[in-house]
């Protein structure tokens, strides 16, 4: 096993300020984590790397606190008829496999490029990653929400859907059928996805939705069942190297466990073309939040020259931008709740005039 504790764990100092900045972005993660059945990592690891977090304590730590955050989730939407408990299993166990090698890239960097290149590397692909997922589903749910809200299962699902591939697999909840060859790569995806950068669900999700042909509400939902089978393999292993700093994981937990209740909630009051909606916003936001800090640690690897008064500025934008993706966040997730919830108890006529 490689010896990296040393390398890269510099556990940052905490103060209330930093307290409170991480129970909320941890909040806001297990609320959006809740409504799109992603592991909240594509807000929490940028705002704990904000903080000054090293990029490898970031995604381990952000991993940890995942599994049991993951099955609160689970639990409430199974209870609301949303998880498709087979497919979560089964994209969990290529998804286990997956985390397995993003652990190793992870430890290659940071053994030839030190926490610097580690840094650039987890923003560089939050923002490659973001971008394309977030643009591409933002589009499909604005043309999902021009023609009524009905979502339509994508073509090269239907494609996939109608190949005869043994192992053939039929999932219920998700009423469709399919090879189970199919399902490797999206589970593989995603594990690597989450252990290199801890964002597994952002191709986990769009991958159930756009490849195997699952709806938005269902695969949100069965994601959670995945981060928490890959969460808790993962922090198994990430605490082995000593990358976990307990206290960042205590903190934003205690703020997901309430989060992630509230936003499981609002998945029963909104159509499934909303899910969409918010996930890109944010994608897209935090990608752009992640990309001010860029020209910091290329700096600190030596590829350009800047002036640290220029590194300052651009990190406290990076930092700001991030809060506006998580106030954005939190309130369209909350306003589609209040809408909703309004429909649902005044007379069509006064709804409209509103």
């Amino acid at each position: 096993m490689l010896d990296i504790a040393n390398e890269a764990s510099k556990f940052i100092d905490l103060n209330s300020i930093s307290i409170i900045f991480l129970f909320l972005v941890g909040f806001i993660g297990g609320l959006v984590s809740g409504f799109i059945g992603s592991g909240g990592a594509f807000v929490l690891t940028p705002g704990m790397m904000s903080l000054g977090v090293p990029g490898t304590i970031a995604v381990a730590s952000n991993m940890c606190h995942k599994f049991p955050k993951a099955l609160v989730g689970a639990y409430k939407r199974f209870k609301y008829g949303q998880v498709d408990l087979k497919l979560g299993l089964v994209l969990a166990a290529s998804a286990c496999a997956g985390v397995q090698v993003g652990i190793l890239i992870q430890e290659a960097i940071l053994k030839k490029w030190g926490p610097a290149g580690s840094d650039l590397y987890v923003s560089v692909s939050f923002v490659a990653v973001l971008v394309i997922v977030g643009a591409y589903v933002l589009i499909d749910a604005l043309r999902t929400s021009k023609s009524g809200g009905e979502e339509r299962i994508s073509s090269l699902a239907r494609k996939l859907q109608s190949i005869n591939l043994p192992p053939m697999i039929t999932f219920k909840t998700a009423n469709m059928r399919i090879s189970l060859w199919f399902t490797l790569p999206v589970g593989f995806a995603t594990g690597m996805l989450a252990a290199t950068i801890a964002v597994g669900g952002f191709i986990g999700v769009p991958g159930m939705i756009y490849m195997l042909g699952v709806s938005g509400l269902i695969a949100s939902a069965s994601e959670l069942v995945i981060a928490f089978v890959m969460g808790l393999g993962g922090s198994i292993n990430w605490a082995m190297h000593g990358m976990v700093d307990i206290r960042l994981v205590l903190i934003i937990l205690a703020g997901s466990l309430a989060g992630v209740q509230l936003g499981a909630i609002g998945t029963t009051y909104v159509k499934d073309y909303m899910i969409k909606v918010v996930m890109s916003l944010i994608m897209l936001i935090v990608a752009l939040s992640r990309g001010f800090a860029i020209p910091g640690y290329l700096a600190k690897l030596g590829v350009i020259s800047i002036g640290q008064n220029t590194v300052a500025v651009l990190g406290g934008i990076s930092f700001l931008t991030m809060c506006f993706a998580l106030l954005i966040g939190a309130t369209v997730i909350l306003a589609s709740m209040w809408k909703a919830r309004r429909s649902a108890f005044l007379p069509k006529a006064v709804v409209e005039a509103v």
